[in-house]
């Protein structure tokens, strides 16, 4: 009883000496803050109410004035602190989902901004003076680009393979190998979209073996299409037989039945002259006399999150007045980012060079190792004994769905933690102002310099050093 006595006389003390809101708010740390006073004031009182509720919890917890500022100071970096902002992917994985996959090139950039700040012609014909449509900004470059008859753009490819089956096929069957019935990402199930599109699935072939017949029975007078699916990031080896899109084509055409194949990934240039194998490529798609295309704006393309869809110009037509396609729509700041994209394409050696997707995959370690040279010296500069540094090799990926059995040679700073453990050490990492994501492979922390750009090397090793200490 006396032992509760004297802690109730210390909750009365402590719950006292308590400061009052106004009075916190007036203290020279916390009045200089650059915020807005609502949300200052907001957690003032919240600083100030969880003292109250910890004392009267019997703990003793500080109430020393720098103690409170340090909390809410704390608290409104918090608060202010953009949710969605940059971070420095040392993963080596180019095309990271988690990471918003394709980086932008400058030029996109700059016409995202020139585009949001100003009003602009996102649906008006300057040269008619009149309402125009927010298509004509890629099309014509994208049916230049791909040689196709016309083109259009969604929101991503998930809905650009909704919208082409919802336009092609509602209510009739579509033809499909059942080892292209994948899952990509997010859920995104070949099956169920083509259930949400209105058509009916016909699996044909097995697992892991279609053949050309397996197509042709199935054909019946309600087949609205035959449907190649890029399997992205699944792949079936050993004992497997799949029917070419050429093939596919051949069939499609002898009996009056259109082709559609969902591309996925959405190279513009042939990856296997830079190493990468097993990449189908947009231009060669479209050779193969494929009615339909769709791919991806954000992976290979190395532009905007965008789902874009090529081909016979009667299909594209009919898929822009299909109810879907507002539902469907493109941004203008994504439109911008696109355009200046594709732009950038008419000069592939340009494209190579300015878009970082394409830099980083054609990379070859006789430019890979300077540079990790070069962000070695910058944490060596910096050790002050808290981590030891060593320059190797290691694989990194392309990223997003793409040629996932293949890894690409990369070269590595290793770095070793001393006082810390490494999972420490990405763990503090990942929660600095400019985050940076690495990977740990054998207790050591790797940073991929790959997909790290140079002028991030200085603020890397100073941010190394400070996350070292103990």
């Amino acid at each position: 009883m006396k032992g509760k006595m004297i802690n109730m006389s210390v909750n009365s003390q402590l719950l006292r000496q308590i400061p009052k809101v106004d009075e916190l708010l007036r203290h020279p740390r916390l009045a200089s803050l650059s915020c807005q006073h609502t949300i200052l004031t907001e957690t003032v009182r919240e600083v100030i109410d969880s003292l109250r509720q910890a004392i009267l919890a019997g703990e003793e917890p500080s109430i020393q004035p720098d103690s409170l500022c340090d909390e809410v100071e704390r608290l409104v970096q918090k608060k202010t602190t953009m949710n969605l902002r940059p971070v420095i992917n040392a993963t080596g994985i180019v095309l990271h989902t988690n990471l918003g996959r394709a980086k932008l090139s400058t030029a996109a950039v700059q016409a995202i901004q020139s585009v949001a700040q100003d009003y602009n012609t996102l649906e008006y014909n300057l040269e008619k003076g009149s309402r125009g449509s927010r298509y004509s900004h890629v099309e014509q470059l994208i049916s230049k680009l791909t040689g196709a008859e016309d083109a259009m753009v969604v929101n991503n490819n998930a809905a650009a393979v909704m919208l082409v089956l919802s336009t092609m096929a509602r209510g009739k069957e579509v033809v499909t190998s059942r080892g292209e019935l994948v899952e990509i990402g997010g859920a995104f199930r070949v099956p169920e979209i083509m259930s949400q599109s209105g058509g009916t699935l016909v699996e044909v072939g097995t697992t892991n073996k279609t053949h050309p017949s397996d197509y042709v029975r199935a054909v019946t007078e309600n087949t609205g299409a035959f449907l190649k699916v890029h399997t992205s990031n699944f792949k079936i080896v050993g004992f497997s037989e799949e029917v070419s899109l050429e093939e596919m084509v051949r069939l499609g055409h002898e009996r009056n039945i259109p082709v559609i194949y969902d591309l996925g990934s959405g190279a513009m240039v042939r990856l296997e002259d830079y190493g990468i194998l097993d990449e189908p490529n947009v231009l060669d798609a479209m050779k193969s006399g494929a009615d339909i295309i769709s791919f991806s704006g954000d992976k290979l393309l190395g532009g905007p999150q965008a789902g874009i869809i090529i081909g016979r110009r009667e299909y594209i037509e009919a898929m822009k007045k299909n109810p879907l396609t507002r539902a469907f729509r493109i941004d203008k700041l994504t439109l911008a980012a696109l355009e200046a994209t594709l732009r950038e394409y008419q000069d592939p050696a340009q494209a190579i060079q300015n878009n970082p997707t394409l830099r980083m995959i054609t990379a070859t370690m006789e430019t890979l190792v300077p540079k990790g040279e070069q962000l070695l010296a910058e944490l060596q500069r910096t050790c002050d004994g808290s981590y030891t540094v060593e320059l190797t090799e290691d694989f990194g990926q392309v990223g997003g769905g793409s040629v996932p059995t293949q890894m690409i040679r990369s070269s590595v700073v290793a770095v070793e933690p001393t006082l810390v453990s490494p999972d420490v050490l990405e763990q503090r990492l990942r929660r600095i102002s400019l985050p940076i994501i690495a990977r740990i492979s054998k207790d050591r922390l790797l940073l991929d310099v790959r997909t790290i750009e140079e002028h991030h090397f200085s603020y890397i090793a100073e941010s190394i050093r400070d996350c070292c200490q103990k």
